[in-house]
């Protein structure tokens, strides 16, 4: 999972030979390995659930304007960008992950994408342009112990911060339950998918507010 602060995810750390690495799975740059920075706030999501994420997406992704708000190794956002995203804008609060997801831009010759160094709740409050996706990928020790989610969330339901039919991927701790069955899930987001592998749920949900 990737995460914007020095805390444990919940997830089972990668293995040692791959610790610090990762592949993008499809699109322009599919194969392109990316080394991430030693870090204890990254842990990316791992590669079955991006390619079943990418998958449900496959005909949405093209020509959006996408948010991945803990960038962390910069998994979702920049297979968002490889398989066609018009743009895409990352965010960790983490100054050496920021160093990298820039020297990552750079090194693929990306100039469709920005990066900002700063807390995902800041941020939310600093968009000038709605998005078509957002990753949310939150701690999971924040997610569970915290109003983290609530949060995001109602920030993200302020005017001008999603488009009126928009795109919301959310991972979790699966001990959280459904997305649809908490009390602070907005009425009219649709849970369109949602699976879990191990300790990890993850969902897609289809915002509709036109």
């Amino acid at each position: 999972m990737k995460a914007s602060r020095t805390v444990s995810s919940g997830k089972p750390p990668a293995s040692a030979a791959g610790a610090n690495r990762l592949r993008i799975i499809g699109g322009q740059w599919r194969g392109t390995r990316l080394n991430f920075p030693e870090h204890a706030a990254i842990r990316p999501t791992p590669d079955r659930v991006r390619e079943t994420l990418f998958n449900w997406l496959q005909h949405e992704i093209a020509g959006t304007r996408c948010l991945d708000l803990f960038a962390g190794s910069g998994a979702l956002g920049l297979e968002a960008l490889s398989r066609g995203a018009h743009s895409a804008v990352l965010v960790d609060r983490e100054p050496q992950i920021g160093r990298y997801l820039r020297e990552t831009l750079v090194r693929l010759k990306c100039t469709s994408a920005e990066v900002h160094t700063l807390d995902s709740l800041g941020y939310l409050q600093q968009i000038r342009q709605p998005f078509d996706i957002v990753f949310l990928d939150p701690p999971f020790a924040a997610a569970e112990s915290t109003d983290l989610l609530p949060r995001l969330l109602k920030q993200l339901e302020v005017p001008g911060r999603l488009n009126p039919v928009a795109w919301v991927y959310l991972e979790c701790p699966a001990s959280l339950g459904s997305p649809a069955t908490w009390a602070y899930w907005p009425g009219h987001w649709h849970l369109h998918r949602s699976e879990q592998a191990g300790q990890v749920g993850y969902h897609l949900a289809r915002r509709n507010a036109a």
